[in-house]
């Protein structure tokens, strides 16, 4: 297995959310605290920002230079070339301290996405689902930083990660209904590791997760709860991760400098850069928000 690389160095406050844009061959990505969506064509190694004036914290691929942003003030269409913001949706307006985190779009192009407090409060946030033509969908109340979300390869599961709670929930998952149900409890990640953050799911049904505080990625079975592989990063805020590239093979992780000293940055300089490593197993496709309409 080879060693992790900076494919992008750039010091993002709050490096987040990566999905792979496979019908543009480019790693979408956020800066939460940047007010910035990251498009990455590591075709060039050319990485363009472009400015959302507000908290992002998701981006999926829709259509073309268009994507899915989960912004403080709700779901929007965002074209990158233009920057035209089109509200879909705010489901929680009027609660100003709440902004949104992590999301991304399950195998019928619906968009999931959950927020948490910007004031440390606990349970203020809900994982909604955004789909088209239909009312957003509060999936899960009481939440209080919603983060990681994966699906097992048969489509039958959905994982999910409250980061304080430091664990990982498994819900069954209908794909045609879009519904959740039967939360259990598969993992709780020790302290030792930070608090588990992103989360993606790779081609064999394994669960890889970014670890906040805890300098790695860390891949797990979640039928036994077996921890199978390690890989530090060199940047402790490790925040989230998807596999990307032509064939699926290359595991993309994004980092932040938020939340640490300044002693720290100096020992870790890459920290909020965009990190890459072939851990040796594939992932699966990220979807298009709505791919099912998009002809």
């Amino acid at each position: 297995m080879s060693n992790v690389n900076v494919a992008i160095r750039v010091p993002a406050l709050l490096g987040e959310g990566p999905s792979w844009d496979a019908e543009n061959g480019r790693l979408l990505w956020v800066d939460i605290e940047g007010f910035k969506v990251h498009a990455y064509d590591p075709a060039t190694g050319l990485d363009e920002a472009f400015d959302v004036g507000q908290h992002v914290g998701a981006v999926v691929p829709y259509q073309g230079d268009e994507v899915m942003v989960a912004l403080r003030s709700g779901f929007h269409a965002f074209h990158l070339r233009t920057g035209r913001l089109q509200l879909i949706e705010d489901p929680e307006q009027g609660l100003d301290g709440n902004r949104f985190n992590d999301g991304k779009c399950d195998a019928h192009g619906r968009f999931w996405a959950g927020t948490m407090s910007m004031r440390n409060e606990s349970g203020t946030g809900a994982l909604y689902c955004l789909e088209e033509g239909q009312p957003v969908r509060t999936w899960v109340k009481g939440v209080s930083t919603s983060n990681g979300l994966g699906w097992s390869p048969d489509r039958t599961a959905m994982y999910y990660i409250d980061t304080p709670t430091r664990c990982i929930d498994r819900f069954d998952f209908d794909l045609t209904s879009g519904t959740l149900s039967n939360r259990t409890t598969l993992i709780k990640v020790p302290e030792a590791l930070g608090f588990p953050d992103g989360m993606t799911v790779d081609a064999e049904g394994m669960l890889w997760v970014a670890h906040w505080g805890g300098g790695c990625v860390t891949r797990w079975n979640p039928d036994t709860g077996e921890l199978l592989q390690r890989i530090d990063v060199p940047a402790d805020q490790v925040t989230s991760c998807c596999f990307g590239g032509e064939n699926l093979e290359d595991l993309y992780i994004t980092t932040a400098r938020t939340g640490i000293r300044e002693e720290r940055l100096q020992e870790t300089p890459d920290a909020g850069s965009v990190f890459v490593v072939r851990p040796g197993v594939k992932g699966q496709e990220t979807h298009a928000y709505d791919k099912r309409n998009k002809g």
